[in-house]
């Protein structure tokens, strides 16, 4: 009756075995380590720069415990913060020579002390939110009637093109506020026009005028429609996230936090970044594109050896580190890019996908026409400075605004590329309208609060269960250890950042959990109550209870969804926190502690009583 088969020991077994793997990290702290990031968009790390990176430490008389390659940066980890400061003077000194124009961030920052074997696993401990931490955090506002002012200037120059094209004469289109304004002479005209417009471009709508400024011509006035503006503004504040997200992989800091709040804020967290104007000059970094003509001519090879560069000309270095010429003269900006995707060409090799608008596909198409066989530069620019992303030849004439860049490159390298694009610049400007900084000792002072709190509330129930429920009460104190280790573990899986509103959903869990154990021994106390024998009272109380202990986590795990759905921020790292708790305690509350249980009382066939605290017994 009371008995497990071996296949529920051995789950019980391979839960617990996991969650003392993947919660163990949590336990070793933290260690100073240097992270060497990337500072320029088209410069990327691979185990090269570890290997140089072991070089110059090696050469500084520096010892590190381990120099690895971590996902798009190099971490090296120290055992004190004297060689952690001078390892990085040392590869500031290596890897920026030019300490005006830098192409790597070196920065400060923490990791976990885990030793290899853990590592080796990919046990991690969790994250530090910017409350347990210290960093900075910014709230940042984008200008949304900007970004409608783009869409807006970027419809009126395929206006004019698609009117060109059909031969379709006008006296003018001008922007007013949110609207676009086409002048005809006469009826025919702006009928001929309404057709073409309504046809090309779906976003606007367009009604009827007359010019005010008393020439009486006849207009089209055209406005965007709602859902158009709702999703350029959409669009418009991704992107921005996205831009954001590339920009401040470089500080080096922990997890970042960037969410959208509202329908036109950003919220970003930096936890262990303490330089704010380092953060602010990251974040409000400017990147643009331009497309221009390659020379290779005999006197450009000339001047990539180091000779001068013809006039007309610039010399910029290409990903690889070689130098190119190109011209001044710009062909395309990235103001015409409406779309960049990473995909497969023709012969199934990597390639970039790219979407130009009406402007853009014309200009394209004139300059590919004129210059087969020739290379042509995409260039990003960053705080002043220029590098070439790629520099494709042009196999033939490219119209319809789609144009395919391809060849020597990985999957990785084009899917970096169509990001580089895409999001290379913000869609929308953006100011900072709040800033605030926590300083590390605050984090530790808030992490050392909320793990008191947890630790004298979970002394305060074990003690309360073990006097009221006695070898009951044990169970379900071990249970609930179980639990908490469970839910750590999952926490560290899943990478999660802990705040201290995710300390408090910890705290609410291990409340939660308990009760589970109480609806359980006050049924076993009511079916001994009523006379049932022991084995079967044990039996009948897990079994009443089960039904309540599910309807009560169901119906919570509902309110966890909802604030998990709709909320943000703190809100949305407490329902994280909260739903994993409450299915870790469903699993150790009935689950484990049945198997404890049963472990200790289910061979027993001639079972004369239970250690659960007084029970009243029937009256005779």
């Amino acid at each position: 009756m009371n008995r497990y088969p071996w296949w529920k020991y051995l789950i019980i077994a391979v839960a617990l075995l996991i969650g003392l793997i993947y919660s163990l990290p949590n336990v070793f702290g933290e260690a100073p380590a240097v992270q060497l990031s990337s500072g320029k968009a088209t410069l990327k790390l691979d185990q090269s720069a570890v290997e140089r990176v072991r070089t110059v430490l090696k050469e500084a008389g520096l010892e590190a415990d381990f120099v690895e390659l971590d996902g798009t940066s190099v971490r090296a980890r120290f055992k004190d913060t004297d060689s952690q400061l001078k390892a990085r003077d040392a590869l500031s000194r290596s890897f920026n020579p030019d300490a005006q124009d830098p192409s790597y961030i070196v920065a400060l920052n923490l990791v976990s002390r885990s030793p290899q074997w853990l590592r080796n696993l990919h046990a991690q401990p969790m994250y530090l939110g910017l409350d347990l931490r210290g960093g900075v955090h910014f709230l940042m506002q984008v200008d949304m009637k900007a970004a409608l002012t783009q869409k807006l200037d970027s419809l009126s120059t395929d206006m004019r093109t698609l009117l060109r094209d059909k031969d379709i004469r006008h006296s003018g289109i001008r922007r007013d506020a949110s609207a676009l304004i086409v002048r005809f002479r006469d009826d025919a005209a702006r009928e001929a026009a309404r057709g073409v417009l309504q046809g090309s471009l779906a976003d606007v709508d367009w009604v009827d005028g007359t010019d005010t400024g008393g020439s009486g011509d006849r207009t089209l006035v055209g406005t965007l429609k709602p859902t158009s503006e709702r999703a350029i503004q959409e669009q418009a504040l991704k992107q921005n996230i996205t831009t954001l997200h590339n920009r401040i992989n470089d500080l080096g800091g922990a997890e970042p936090v960037i969410q959208q709040q509202g329908i036109d804020r950003v919220v970003v967290q930096l936890p262990g970044v303490q330089d704010t104007a380092k953060a602010k000059d990251i974040i409000g970094r400017t990147a643009t594109l331009e497309v221009r003509m390659v020379n290779d001519s005999v006197e450009a090879q000339a001047a990539q050896a180091g000779g001068p560069v013809p006039f007309g000309y610039e010399r910029y270095m290409e990903r690889g580190g070689l130098p190119i010429i190109v011209k001044r003269e710009v062909v395309l900006t990235g103001d015409n890019l409406t779309d960049a995707q990473p995909g497969f060409d023709e012969n199934q090799e990597a390639a970039v996908h790219l979407t130009l608008d009406a402007r853009g596909a014309r200009i394209f198409k004139d300059v590919t026409r004129e210059n087969i066989g020739k290379r042509m530069a995409i260039i990003l620019f960053e705080k002043g400075k220029g590098e070439v992303v790629t520099a494709p030849v042009i196999r033939g004439e490219i119209g319809g605004g789609r144009v395919q860049i391809s060849g020597r490159m990985s999957t990785e390298e084009a899917a970096d590329t169509a990001l580089l694009l895409r999001a290379g610049s913000l869609a929308a400007p953006m100011e900072i309208i709040e800033e605030r900084t926590v300083g590390p000792s605050l984090g530790a002072d808030n992490i050392a609060q909320g793990f008191n709190s947890l630790i004298y509330g979970f002394a305060a129930i074990a003690v309360f269960m073990m006097l009221y429920y006695l070898l009951f009460g044990v169970f379900s104190t071990i249970a609930l250890t179980v639990n908490l280790l469970l839910l750590v573990a999952v926490l560290s899986m899943l990478q999660a950042t802990l705040t201290l509103p995710g300390i408090a959903a910890i705290a609410l869990t291990l409340g939660m959990a308990i009760d589970a154990n109480v609806l359980i021994n006050e049924r076993v106390r009511e079916e001994l109550r009523n006379g049932s024998a022991p084995q079967s009272a044990i039996h009948a109380g897990y079994e009443s209870a089960w039904s309540t202990i599910l309807d009560s986590n169901v119906t919570t795990l509902i309110a966890g969804l909802a604030l998990l759905a709709f909320g943000s921020g703190p809100v949305r790292g407490f329902a994280v926190v909260h739903c994993l708790g409450i299915l870790t305690s469903m699993f150790s509350a009935v689950f484990f502690s049945r198997g404890l249980v049963n472990l200790w009382y289910g061979r027993q066939k001639k079972l004369k009583g239970v250690s659960i605290g007084q029970v009243w017994k029937p009256q005779e």
